[in-house]
């Protein structure tokens, strides 16, 4: 593929990748609307490597600041946007073990870069730490490491699902 045909498939993943994000301004989509969103850098990622994924992470990361829900917006740039692209530099370790290490390690300063922003910058916090205190805080780290352990699992089975059965059909699209 030429370089122009890399930035328009790019810079369109971005678009849709930012697009999505707006869902979040839907109730109850906070949470789960930025890890779709990241499924769009990691088709930029399969497409054309990590540069351009990264790139498209960036413009969407922009776009994303500029328009979206604050608590989304926050997930998806700190963490969930660029996730995919932290995945593949893992996952090409010989160690399982330092692979989900790493993973996890990323995730959890992420999750605390997340907080002390909710809690520092924007002066909120939540009442289910404040009722039960450490251990609330606890459940949560416990929960979230849950949560994101699913969706390393989900973002893997989505690449299979792409490389297998859409892969072929954007590569004769973008062919054309």
């Amino acid at each position: 593929m030429k370089q122009t045909g890399k930035i328009t498939l790019c810079a369109m993943l971005a678009a849709l990748a930012a697009a999505t994000m707006l869902a979040a301004y839907f109730p109850y989509l906070t949470y789960g609307v930025p890890a779709i969103a990241s499924i769009f850098v990691m088709i930029a990622l399969i497409e054309v490597g990590k540069g351009y994924a990264f790139l498209t992470y960036a413009a969407s990361a922009v776009i994303t600041l500029l328009l979206a829900e604050p608590e989304a917006k926050l997930l998806y740039v700190c963490f969930l946007g660029f996730y995919p692209i932290l995945k593949a530099i893992f996952e090409h370790r010989k160690s399982r073990v330092a692979e989900y290490f790493l993973k996890f390690l990323s995730f959890n300063a992420a999750l605390l870069l997340i907080y002390l922003l909710f809690a520092n910058v924007f002066g909120i916090t939540d009442n289910f730490v404040t009722i039960f205190g450490i251990f609330g805080i606890a459940i949560l780290v416990l929960a979230a490491n849950f949560v994101f352990l699913m969706y390393d699992i989900c973002l893997l089975k989505f690449a299979q699902i792409y490389l297998y059965r859409l892969h072929p059909v954007v590569m004769r699209f973008i062919k054309r």
